[in-house]
């Protein structure tokens, strides 16, 4: 019985340790590796907006796929991650009251010209908690 029980709680536990893990991607820019996730440790998923508009709109789902609206109002779907190492670490570079990250994305179409990561950046500002997509669009975030 003894033998069960330690076969169970190891069981359990390695089951909720894989389950834990951070999806990171490998994506390839300039002849250069990076890796993303789409976790950080703050509810980046959401509608972003420029101030005072509605539209052009970024909406990012929580499973690193998304909508982005340019200027011209066309949406276009997209795959998006926030750069991170090899583990799935956030990498990005404290502030005062804030934090920067890099915002890499690509559109998400079946033609060749449009495999290619583009980079933006993202910033978290905690005092007035919002975010900002290359500082123009914004979204308010709850902790």
């Amino acid at each position: 019985m003894k033998n069960f029980t330690l076969l169970l709680t190891a069981l359990v536990l390695s089951a909720s340790h894989s389950f834990a893990q951070i999806k990171v991607t490998k994506i390839k820019s300039d002849n250069k590796n990076h890796y993303i996730a789409n976790v950080i440790g703050y509810p980046i998923s959401g509608l972003y907006t420029y101030v005072n508009q509605t539209s052009p709109t970024t909406f990012l789902n929580s499973d690193g796929t998304g909508i982005m609206q340019n200027e011209d109002l066309i949406k276009e779907n997209i795959i998006w991650g926030i750069e991170c190492t090899q583990l799935g670490v956030p990498i990005f570079k404290e502030g005062f009251n804030s934090a920067k990250y890099s915002f890499w994305y690509k559109i998400n179409s079946k033609s060749e010209n449009e495999d290619e990561w583009k980079l933006q950046p993202f910033s978290i500002h905690f005092d007035k908690k919002k975010m900002f997509i290359s500082g123009e669009r914004v979204k308010e975030y709850i902790e």
